[in-house]
């Protein structure tokens, strides 16, 4: 069974009514990302931080999974299919897709604040100062920050460089370190660009750009490898 790697950005999600962060009425209109996404601003103020993040997570309870998250489980009949995604919502699990990893965290875990090792899932949306792992310390988004070591980049290179056929959906492909994962692709493998704005990138060989959103671009594209 061939290995088809999935690699997803925000775009993956934005037709479910995800905000993105860096589009124009994005998750940045009100905030400087330095004020709710940084070790620094935790330190500062975790109140803001915990309670962008609850209203973030609070959206998730209202969202779906939209044609493209649900159109990449199809292809699990017949290949071997890795998701590797930078958004932190479970879209794609609740679309029914069993291989995810997640580069960024995830919006629905939280973390000990003193042993990183200890993660926990919540069944609702808001997480309050006082809310304590079992060892005592305060629980914090189980999110990567900006300036904090993506430690998930290891592995997705491992996957990525045994693929098959690879998809990249919804993301600019110049925010790194997830844009450097495409370079570890062989040259001979086909892939897929599907994002309305999608372009030629250099230096990568037998890329085929789809310039449709997530919706409507990757159920196509599926039905096309299917078929195949």
């Amino acid at each position: 069974m061939k290995k088809l790697i999935v690699l997803t950005g925000a775009g993956m999600s934005a037709e479910s009514g995800v905000k993105t962060f860096r589009d124009d009425d994005g998750l940045w209109q009100n905030h400087r990302f330095e004020d709710v996404a940084s070790p620094i601003a935790w330190k500062n103020d975790p109140e803001l931080v915990m309670e962008f993040y609850n209203q973030r997570r609070k959206q998730l309870f209202e969202v779906e999974p939209n044609p493209g998250h649900r159109a990449l489980v199809l292809l699990e009949k017949k290949f071997d299919v890795r998701i590797i995604t930078q958004n932190v919502d479970n879209l794609h699990e609740r679309a029914g897709s069993s291989n995810v990893l997640h580069l960024h965290g995830e919006l629905k875990k939280v973390r000990s604040t003193i042993n990183p090792n200890l993660v926990y899932t919540m069944d609702q949306w808001e997480l309050k100062m006082g809310d304590k792992c079992e060892k005592g310390s305060q629980l914090r988004p189980h999110i990567v920050w900006f300036g904090e070591a993506v430690d998930m980049i290891g592995p997705a290179v491992e996957i990525v460089s045994k693929a098959d056929i690879v998809i990249v959906i919804g993301t600019s492909m110049v925010v790194y370190p997830a844009a450097g994962l495409i370079n570890y692709v062989s040259d001979d493998v086909p892939k897929f660009y599907v994002d309305p704005k999608a372009f030629q990138v250099s230096g990568i060989s037998n890329l085929k750009v789809i310039r449709k959103k997530a919706g409507v671009g990757v159920p196509e594209l599926v039905d096309r490898l299917l078929s195949e």
